[in-house]
């Protein structure tokens, strides 16, 4: 290929864009300076993880060295079993509801999209207009405020009702004027957008992976969203009724996990906020690289002078271990090194690297600093743009296991036990090494009185020879003391050592032996939630650190990218789901329905949000609420009109009212016929319902109880 070409390809949406080739040693080489910068930082944090892969693995490592007299080499792997627990347990935890664990919800108090609407398509009456109230406020159900449009009330949603009477407040009859909660609808379709997308591009696979290797390294990252082209397969008929591929694509968020082992962020941060750069590393092969030129901004030229100067991966020496290979020399011969960086860089110096800047940051002073993503491989610049996010943001989502408060990258689960690890395995060579010398006989032999040249080898049937007249005993066995009894009991002293180092009891995975307080449900119930406590700051750090930014980001993709779609947007705020699925689901739905009893009290009701209540009984049992729950407002209508039917029903015939009926149209009686909340009063849901043996448990007792006619 000829590499002399004075052009290189800076690629667009439509590829056709041409630049003057420069000389981009400076950017590469101020990108490769930050890398080996963040490579020495991490050199500490490396050795960490080396050990605890080591340990999860039941690998001695180089430092590790035994003695003559050290026969066994055994390794207990109760690092594994503690880290496959824990990552259980969170797996258990975030996807008890099958779902991604995110969810919108509307703010406190919404701006520019209001809590309760209803539509008035009452036809108004011909008399003179009715004075306004003196009482209430503006916003209140009886005008506009000043200014406000019915966009400003319903948002994205204004379409929908086009051309009908909308006023602003709760509805003063649900049953006659249909009540809207714009706010919660669009959080609705929001999250139900959120939650396709994130099916579409595997999102709860990647997520797995950062949680393993959150418990294992004590830090999971994962990266975007990104522009993901998907395509979708369908298949049409053609004009001639024979069946047609015809696949589409469409635009979604995609995510992606990133391994500690790849990532190299600014060494004087302590969280991703506080980083001015991250950096990337990526092992690629040649058709890898070459299927750069294929997406968008990469310059074509640039690879192919890349791919020509031939591979630049140098193996590092954790690898050697993570491979579980002798020597890695093989892969430098066929893999490329490319560094995708994240962060701030010197005007000029991008502008000197070709980047092309907008007029409002062009006008910037020089010295200022831009936001930017680079891909740098063979000192040749694969990529450079302006950062395309809005805001502007790093697009890295880094979640410790337990916080260093004083380094950026988390404490794992293997750490903390790391010393117990060392210790059983040590307890357990010297009982395996003890019972191997008690088990067998060591042999005290007097030569001198046995006949020289003889072979002194033991086995069954063995005959010696000894010297003619010499008396006593030639051969001796002698027996060890058995001391393993001690030992292992040392074991299982550090085998709790490490429960409570970890803050996962062997109870919680399987492990037979424990005190007898098990023995007993209740008891079962008390050390499982007592685990939990354990685990709870792990999920606070994966919902503050991982979920939540990353919820941000894909509100941001959304609002950025898919500004076509009106229904989704709104004042909303992103919810992390995981520390509200914390408690065991036995346990939750247990205490749940304690609740319905304590609030089936009709003094207690009127307080309770029945719909909340069902929402979390129908998630502890693996159900999704949205496909069997109405809201309240669609709940309140269902009421009446459940109840008015009833009444129909056992009204029909005799034209007499049936005990338990009011007079309202077939609302239960004591129940208040213009709430709006759905409570009733209290006579809804466990509340009102007969109980067996009870006047109106049937049909027929109803019937049973009605006045005759005389």
């Amino acid at each position: 290929m000829d590499t002399t070409d004075n052009t290189v390809a800076l690629d667009d949406e439509s590829n056709e864009q041409q630049q003057p080739l420069t000389d981009f040693s400076n950017l590469a080489g101020y990108i490769k300076e930050k890398f080996i910068r963040s490579e020495d930082s991490r050199l500490f944090d490396e050795s960490r993880w080396l050990r605890a892969y080591r340990n999860y693995r039941g690998i001695y490592g180089s430092e590790m060295s035994f003695t003559e007299r050290e026969k066994s080499r055994v390794f207990v792997k109760i690092t594994k079993t503690k880290v496959l627990a824990a990552f259980g347990q969170l797996i258990e935890v975030l996807f008890a509801n099958a779902k991604f664990p995110l969810g919108i919800t509307p703010t406190k108090l919404p701006d520019g999209i209001s809590e309760y609407a209803y539509v008035d398509d009452e036809e108004q009456e011909a008399a003179q207009p009715e004075q306004p109230s003196p009482y209430g406020f503006p916003g209140d159900g009886g005008e506009f405020e000043p200014g406000k449009t019915v966009e400003d009330i319903l948002g994205g949603l204004a379409k929908d009702f086009e051309g009908l009477n909308i006023k602003e407040g709760p509805s003063p009859d649900p049953t006659k004027k249909v009540q809207l909660s714009p706010a919660k609808e669009a959080a609705a379709n929001m999250e139900k957008l959120i939650h396709d997308q994130l099916e579409d591009t595997s999102a709860i696979t990647v997520l797995r992976h950062c949680l393993f290797e959150m418990a294992l390294l004590g830090t999971g990252i994962i990266k975007g969203p990104f522009n993901y082209e998907k395509t979708k397969h369908k298949w049409e008929k053609g004009d001639e009724g024979e069946m047609e591929y015809a696949p589409e694509s469409k635009l979604v968020p995609k995510i992606e996990a990133v391994s500690c082992w790849d990532f190299y962020p600014d060494p004087d941060a302590t969280s991703i906020d506080d980083c001015e750069y991250a950096i990337q590393r990526h092992t690629l092969s040649r058709t890898q690289l070459r299927d750069l030129k294929n997406r968008p901004f990469f310059r074509k030229n640039s690879i192919a002078d890349c791919l020509s100067m031939g591979p630049n991966y140098q193996a590092r020496g954790f690898e050697t271990a993570l491979l579980d290979r002798e020597n890695v020399d093989d892969l430098d011969k066929n893999r490329f090194e490319v560094l995708e960086y994240w962060g701030l860089m010197d005007k000029k110096l991008a502008k000197e690297a070709g980047l092309e800047l907008e007029d409002e940051i062009e006008d910037i002073d020089e010295l200022e600093e831009v936001q930017i993503n680079a891909w740098i491989c063979n000192g040749k610049i694969l990529r450079l743009v302006l950062n395309p996010f809005t805001p502007e943001r790093i697009p890295f989502h880094v979640a410790p296991y337990e916080i260093n408060p004083y380094q950026f990258f988390g404490v794992g689960l293997p750490e903390n036990m790391e010393d117990a690890q060392m210790v059983m395995n040590g307890h357990a060579r010297m009982a395996i090494d003890n019972l191997a010398l008690a088990g067998n006989l060591v042999f005290d032999i007097d030569e001198t009185q046995l006949v020289p040249g003889q072979d002194m080898s033991i086995y069954p049937g063995k005959i010696f020879r000894r010297q003619s007249g010499v008396t006593g005993t030639a051969i001796n066995g002698l027996k060890f003391p058995n001391t393993s009894f001690e030992n292992l009991q040392m074991f299982d002293k550090f085998r709790q050592l490490a429960d409570e180092a970890t803050g996962i009891p062997s109870y919680s995975h399987g492990a037979t032996g424990v005190q007898s307080t098990t023995r007993t449900a209740a008891g079962m119930s008390m050390l499982m939630g007592a685990s939990a406590l354990s685990i709870k700051t792990v999920i606070k750090n994966i919902d503050d650190y991982l979920l939540r930014p990353l919820g941000e980001a894909l509100f941001s993709w959304n609002m950025q990218f898919n500004a076509s779609i009106p229904d989704i947007q709104g004042d909303l705020d992103v919810k992390a789901m995981g520390t509200s699925s914390l408690m065991q689901k036995e346990v939750r739905s247990q205490r749940l329905m304690t609740f319905m009893q304590t609030a089936n009290n009709p003094n207690i009701a009127p307080f309770v949000r029945w719909h909340s209540v069902l929402t979390e009984i129908a998630k502890s049992l693996d159900i999704d609420p949205e496909d069997l729950i109405n809201d309240p407002e669609k709940a309140a209508i269902f009421a009446k009109i459940m109840g008015m039917t009833n009444g129909n029903k056992q009204n029909e015939g005799d034209g007499e009212q049936s005990p338990g009926m009011g007079a309202a149209g077939g609302v239960p009686a004591g129940a208040n016929p213009t709430d709006t909340t759905g409570a009733g009063g209290g006579n809804i849901g466990v509340g009102g319902v007969p109980q067996p043996g009870e006047t109106n448990f049937a049909q027929e007792a109803s019937v049973a109880q009605a006045p005759t006619k005389q």
